[in-house]
């Protein structure tokens, strides 16, 4: 039997939160990458509510949830992961974190240890000045223009990896939504980047750390990191499990659902090699 994913809001001070959930067992929640929505697991979340209550969010200024009044930091984000646990009632979750979302689940397991059972990162980086500027003039480059000249941009700007016309569209309506409004995820990113390696260690809790293959050759490609950006996991949490993907591209978690359910599964059991 599938277990139905459905979807809800959460008011909070700076906006609605808009989320999805589903299924039963120990908690598992999933943090989107920038300029993403809770659709990047679109297809994860079925296969993983089959085991465990799955939820997703929306960042605040991205996707489905509101856009706040002030920009916001790691911090802030963090915050608004527990005032979601607070309203399902939850009082511990592992949490998976893609990109932005890792960077949110580190500061999670960092600010609130008791909150946090284990937590898996994807994709994480530590950017050098020169990648913080190319990420920041990325995002900026997301304007209306009078043309519509934009829209075909964004559907050409992955198309050689995406993999399907569905799943770009899915990707494109999620970067539209972004367009006129500030930087809010990348802004907090790059505010984070100079403080992350102290902030992760602090985290107690079992780690995993998982990369896909193609992902950084892609960011590389890009301009926005390097693979030698990866390096610094290691050492600021030298406990944590390293897993890579193979084949694993930015769009891996929509790509390779299966896959990635398997090595999660397998860390939360504690079954994994």
């Amino acid at each position: 039997m599938i277990n139905p994913i459905k979807r809800a809001f959460l008011d909070t001070e700076d906006g609605q939160i808009h989320y999805r959930i589903g299924g039963e067992g120990e908690p598992l929640l999933l943090l989107h990458m920038n300029p993403r929505s809770s659709d990047e697991y679109r297809e994860l979340m079925p296969i993983l509510a089959q085991k465990y209550r799955a939820i997703a969010m929306d960042l605040l200024g991205l996707g489905d949830s509101d856009k706040p009044s002030r920009m916001y930091s790691m911090e802030d984000y963090a915050k608004t992961v527990v005032l979601l646990l607070d309203s399902l009632g939850l009082q511990t979750v592992s949490i998976l974190g893609n990109h932005t979302g890792a960077y949110i689940a580190g500061e999670v397991a960092a600010a609130y240890p008791d909150r946090v059972e284990k937590i898996i990162l994807c994709n994480v980086d530590n950017f050098s000045e020169e990648t913080k500027a190319a990420l920041a003039k990325k995002f900026e480059d997301f304007k209306i223009k009078a043309d519509g000249s934009h829209l075909m941009e964004r559907w050409s700007a992955r198309a050689e990896y995406i993999g399907s016309a569905e799943l770009n569209h899915r990707w494109v309506l999620d970067d539209l939504k972004c367009f006129g409004y500030p930087l809010y995820a990348p802004w907090a990113v790059i505010n984070y980047i100079d403080a992350v390696e102290e902030r992760f260690r602090l985290i107690k809790c079992p780690i995993l750390i998982m990369s896909g293959t193609e992902d950084i050759k892609q960011l590389e490609r890009l301009g926005l990191s390097k693979a030698d950006n990866r390096h610094f996991i290691s050492t600021a949490i030298p406990q944590a499990k390293m897993v890579e993907i193979e084949g694993g591209t930015i769009c891996m978690m929509n790509q390779m659902p299966e896959a990635i359910a398997k090595v999660v599964g397998d860390f939360l059991d504690g079954t994994g090699n």
